[in-house]
């Protein structure tokens, strides 16, 4: 029998939308719900396996690890695309990458979550109340302030739309805006060092990668409103998160909405799990029900595809 590995199962719920009993007689099938504590973890744990289940980017599956599990055959990632998969590697050695489809609504809404919880105050005052205080903090309104995204695609232009319904203003930049985007949605297109001076809330969406890594430094964030607002549901690395820190503990700027970050899980003694002008969520920008039905149910189906000699959403 072929066998299967799910990795990253974190909240244990890949049971909840695949039928592993109904599978076992085609397949021998093993759930990771932890993560990998390195590297040379995950090829000694997956060193028999001949197809991978991975959950988006949580684990990275690099030209080391590709040249390692010499028995892999498929590898199965949910969503249509994944940054984490050495594609060359995988050419090289013939695996077959294979993909799902993907809602796009549920990180806007995070992302709105986040920039609500700023403005308002939310995590001091949950916690107050909890503690038995009343009224703590006073929050500033979304109507008439400027929203800056650093990127305008999907997910970028549902936080504007959302944006325009609160009454905010809204500005746009990345290294390839859509200037007809912008028409379309009212957006204001400009220049890098404008977004970043003007934003009262400025929020990520490009797909990160080389380009637009450190995008965001000390440099931009000294450069933005003292009472301003940093938001990343993207992609950790486009913030530098060293000088993130820097900025939070200085009060450089007023606060940050994290969902990603630069190593993943964040470290339980990582510098932002302390600071009170941050709120952190931990990488649930895509983490609803119903893309995980998606993910599980498309990931099952492209799996059997393969292995029928005719693979479906095949990554390239």
């Amino acid at each position: 029998m072929l066998k299967v590995a799910i990795l990253d199962d974190y909240q244990n719920v890949s049971q909840q939308f695949v039928d592993i009993e109904k599978l076992s007689g085609k397949y021998e099938i093993k759930i990771f719900s932890d993560p990998f504590e390195d590297e040379a973890d995950a090829i000694d744990k997956l060193a028999d396996f001949e197809a991978i289940l991975v959950m988006r980017e949580r684990t990275p599956i690099t030209k080391n690890l590709i040249e390692n599990l010499t028995k892999l055959k498929f590898i199965i990632t949910s969503g249509p695309k994944n940054k984490s998969i050495d594609l060359v590697s995988t050419k090289k050695r013939q695996i077959i990458v294979s993909g799902t489809e993907s809602n796009i609504n549920p990180t806007p809404e995070l992302t709105w979550a986040l920039i609500l919880g700023l403005a308002r105050n939310l995590k001091e005052e949950i916690d107050n109340m909890y503690q038995g205080y009343w009224q703590t903090t006073v929050g500033v309104e979304l109507k008439g302030k400027i929203l800056g995204l650093i990127g305008l695609g999907k997910v970028g232009s549902q936080v504007a739309k959302i944006g325009k319904a609160f009454g905010m203003q809204i500005m746009a930049w990345s290294e390839n805006l859509n200037l007809d985007t912008c028409k379309e949605l009212d957006v204001l297109p400009c220049s890098k060092e404008d977004l970043i001076k003007n934003s009262d809330f400025l929020s990520i969406h490009v797909q990160g990668g080389e380009r637009y890594k450190d995008c965001i430094t000390i440099k931009e964030m000294d450069k933005m409103k003292k009472t301003a607002f940093l938001i990343n549901t993207s992609r950790g690395p486009i913030i530098n998160e060293d000088d993130l820190i820097i900025a939070l503990s200085t009060n450089e700027i007023a606060g940050a909405g994290l969902d990603v970050y630069e190593k993943e899980p964040l470290p339980e003694n990582n510098k932002l799990r302390f600071l009170p002008n941050v709120l952190l969520t931990p990488h649930i920008g895509y983490v609803t029900a119903e893309n995980f039905h998606i993910y599980y149910s498309q990931m099952i189906e492209s799996l059997e595809a393969c292995v029928n000699g005719k693979p479906i959403r095949i990554i390239e």
